[in-house]
């Protein structure tokens, strides 16, 4: 009987359960996401307050930055509303470094027509 107990074991497959298993880690994964934007924009809000507390040690920058980073890579409402913001005011992108470019928007820093013409 050892034998039929070793077979059954074999025989079964792990393919119908790790179906409901990947659909719970794409549902675990899509609410941390959403987390880490709630705390991007937590983040970004708290930045404000602090850098005015802090004038002389530019804390709220970081948080600032980290929150903007959080925010930017983990929902698409925020990516979104961050494009937004920059095609309306380009001036802004200007004083972002291309590294936090790359990490949040997956691109370069769009070069002005201004700077385009100087470097010719």
């Amino acid at each position: 009987m050892a034998d039929d107990e070793a077979t059954d074991m074999t025989e079964t497959s792990s393919l119908p359960a790790a179906k409901p298993v990947l659909a719970l880690r794409s549902g675990f994964n899509t609410a941390f996401r959403q987390l880490l934007a709630l705390i991007g924009l937590f983040m970004i809000a708290l930045s404000i307050p602090i850098g005015i507390m802090t004038p002389l040690i530019p804390i709220g920058l970081p948080f600032g930055i980290l929150g903007v980073i959080l925010l930017g890579r983990n929902s698409v409402w925020g990516h979104r509303w961050m494009e937004g913001v920059l095609l309306r005011h380009p001036q802004v992108e200007r004083f972002a470094p291309n590294w936090l470019m790359k990490l949040v928007f997956g691109r370069e820093k769009k070069v002005s027509p201004r700077k385009a013409s100087r470097k010719a």
